[in-house]
């Protein structure tokens, strides 16, 4: 066989495995589901009227607030659950599997793939939940159009990749799950001070630059002007540029720890 289909084949496996895996241990996804779910129910349903009444003209609208919501959960979404990545690969590290595999005349990025592919589609399918309840409770994205919707995808994927690949890395470099868990975390926070819930804009001017200056604000952005047709402006640019950035960085921090553990 050449060494491409050698490469097919055992990522194949690997992916193969890590679907298992998480069929057979569902808890710690949906743990990390229930955390944008609540966030969006919450920010609705408890504080949606005097969230637009802030960031609107001073009329309370509700369904003008899930619109800006949802994206923001959205890429919330992707943050939290690729979590789960970081603690499956530090759990393969402490479990010794990893180095088992190191034996084995299997493809070196293999084990890898395997991980990362089994997450992005992980991410994808809670995604498609998420956005089942923000549907279910209002959205409603009736202006764009099949491009807009594809490149929407597209840009979901693009991040669920890239935010994969500093998890894998996480977890690489974690002598646990539990501590890949806790250096795991600021994916979760880093929405929460992003644009996600209100305008940068609005924000005091010292904590400003925090929420334009992250990889959150700029994906949300872009993500809401393809499905609202709001202004995108550089956001789009800065989105792409940030998820090749973020991909590459973790790509080249998870190899580094895998040779390094291998000496």
């Amino acid at each position: 066989m050449s060494t491409l289909s050698l490469a097919v084949r055992d990522s194949s496996t690997m992916l193969r495995r890590n679907l298992l895996h998480a069929r057979r241990y569902p808890s710690l996804t949906l743990n990390l589901l229930l955390t944008p779910v609540m966030l969006l129910l919450l920010f609705v349903y408890i504080f949606g009227d005097v969230m637009s009444a802030g960031i609107g003209d001073g009329g309370a609208d509700r369904a003008e607030y899930i619109a800006y919501i949802v994206p923001g959960i959205l890429m919330m979404t992707i943050g939290s659950t690729v979590i789960g990545a970081a603690v499956s690969v530090a759990t393969d590290m402490n479990e010794g599997i990893i180095a088992r595999f190191r034996t084995m005349a299997i493809h070196r990025g293999s084990v890898f793939i395997g991980h990362v592919v089994g997450s992005v589609l992980q991410v994808l399918a809670s995604l498609v939940l998420v956005g089942a309840v923000g549907v279910a409770i209002g959205f409603r994205s009736t202006d764009a159009t099949f491009i807009e919707w594809l490149a929407a995808f597209g840009l979901l994927a693009l991040f669920a990749l890239a935010l994969t690949w500093i998890a894998v890395g996480m977890g690489m470099a974690s002598p646990n799950a539990e501590a890949a868990g806790n250096m795991a975390m600021p994916l979760i926070l880093l929405p929460l001070i992003s644009s996600a819930f209100i305008p940068a804009d609005t924000m005091p001017g010292w904590f400003q630059p925090i929420a334009e200056y992250q990889p959150f604000t700029p994906a949300i952005e872009t993500l809401r002007g393809l499905l609202l047709g709001t202004e995108i402006g550089y956001n789009g640019w800065l989105a792409v540029a940030w998820c090749l950035g973020l991909a590459a960085l973790g790509y080249y921090w998870s190899a580094s720890q895998f040779d390094r553990d291998a000496k």
